[in-house]
């Protein structure tokens, strides 16, 4: 599989880095200068701590979890840690690449995480590109099981019931049994001959796992035999060459009552009848983000960094806003009132949600923030490519 574009496009397209995988005269678009706001919003950080080494300058989407009254933190060389949610007090560390040294990781470097981290049926899941999956147990930081998928893992981790079930970077997805990892079954799916670095995380919903796949389809796979109930394309590839055909959908389909929105690299913003895939409207954006949602409308990060909200009823942009394009800018999650998004200088930036307008922003770190941030209650928690994990609370 040609994928040597794919960290470069996940992690720099909005830097313009183009070039590196395509023609030689694309021009670099500028990043926009941190802008001047008036600000109306004053976060602080109520407390944060390091864990490991971080993730550095890879690829990754490494991202806290909170269950159970821990955050749980995991590091790309194995180092996974739950503090507790109010303090900010170490709970349990546990080493994943130490435990496996001598077998299953003995010639992969290490544990490589890149995948979770999902907390679920009192236990840690977490994954890596050298595709194994592991179970922590949630109280203790205990290994309870670890297999090996059928490709690299990039995205978290999703538990549907008795099932964790993984997309892998060769186009499987595969379910395992939560309690003892035997596996259950594998989905396939068509993978292009050039795709972005990266895969989403599948929904669960009514029996069902909802996954976007690299071909830019949207695939329901039955939970109880791995079987399709049905697939959609959101976007018909189009273009004379692979780079221009790239449709890869690298978000977890977003499932809100009856209908299912999801958003293509090179493509669309679609919503969909989740019952039939059927296609309710279109709208073009690329991107490779999440989306985030509050009331009618749906919020979008595109792949040069500028932010969208949509009306989910009619797909109609209600506002749009430039000033961070190409800061190469995290998934948008929402807060209260407001958006955040992080950035690669480790400002975390909030947006009025109504209007669009930066409100205030806070610098977590100078290694840049890179996952989306995690909202639980009326706090925000981000973490950073040195390893810094910080709750963010507005007074």
């Amino acid at each position: 599989m040609k994928s040597w574009c794919k960290t470069l496009l996940a992690c720099g397209l909005s830097l313009g880095l183009l070039s590196a995988c395509s023609s030689s005269d694309v021009e670099e678009e500028p990043i926009s200068p941190l802008p001047e706001i008036e600000a109306s919003v004053f976060p602080e950080v109520s407390w944060s701590a390091s864990v490991g080494n971080g993730v550095g300058d890879y690829y990754s989407r490494l991202r806290p979890a909170v269950r159970y009254d821990k955050l749980y933190v995991a590091d790309r060389y194995g180092e996974v840690t739950a503090f507790d949610e109010k303090t900010g007090e170490k709970v349990w560390s546990q080493d994943f690449s130490s435990v496996f040294k001598d077998n299953i990781l003995a010639k992969n470097k290490g544990a490589k995480l890149a995948s979770g981290v999902t907390a679920a049926r009192n236990k840690v899941f977490i994954g890596g590109e050298s595709g194994i999956l592991g179970a922590l147990d949630a109280e203790t930081g205990e290994t309870l099981w670890s297999v090996i998928a059928g490709g690299e893992l990039l995205s978290a981790p999703s538990v549907g019931e008795d099932l964790v079930v993984v997309n892998t970077s060769s186009g499987t997805l595969e379910a395992f049994n939560v309690d003892d990892g035997e596996k259950q079954w594998a989905y396939e799916s068509k993978l292009p001959n050039l795709t972005l670095r990266g895969t989403g995380s599948a929904s669960y919903e009514s029996g069902g796992f909802f996954v976007g796949t690299a071909d830019g389809k949207i695939a329901v796979v039955i939970k109880n035999n791995g079987q399709a109930a049905w697939e959609q394309a959101i976007y018909t590839p189009k273009g004379g060459n692979e780079f221009t055909r790239m449709a890869d959908i690298d978000m977890k389909p977003l499932i809100i009552g009856e209908n299912l929105y999801a958003v293509s690299f090179n493509g669309n913003l679609v919503s969909m009848e989740v019952r039939t895939g059927r296609v309710v409207w279109t709208r073009k954006y690329s991107s490779f983000h999440e989306l985030a949602d509050s009331g009618v409308s749906l919020f979008l990060v595109d792949d040069h960094s500028r932010i969208y909200s949509v009306d989910r009823r009619s797909g109609l942009e209600s506002w749009s806003n430039t000033e961070l394009t190409n800061r190469n800018l995290t998934s948008a999650a929402v807060f209260k009132d407001y958006i955040v998004v992080g950035d690669f200088e480790g400002y975390l930036h909030f947006i009025n949600k109504s209007t669009g307008a930066l409100v205030g922003r806070i610098q977590i770190d100078g290694s840049g923030l890179f996952s989306q941030p995690l909202v639980e209650g009326d706090n925000i928690y981000v973490q950073t490519r040195d390893g810094k994990v910080a709750r963010i609370t507005l007074p």
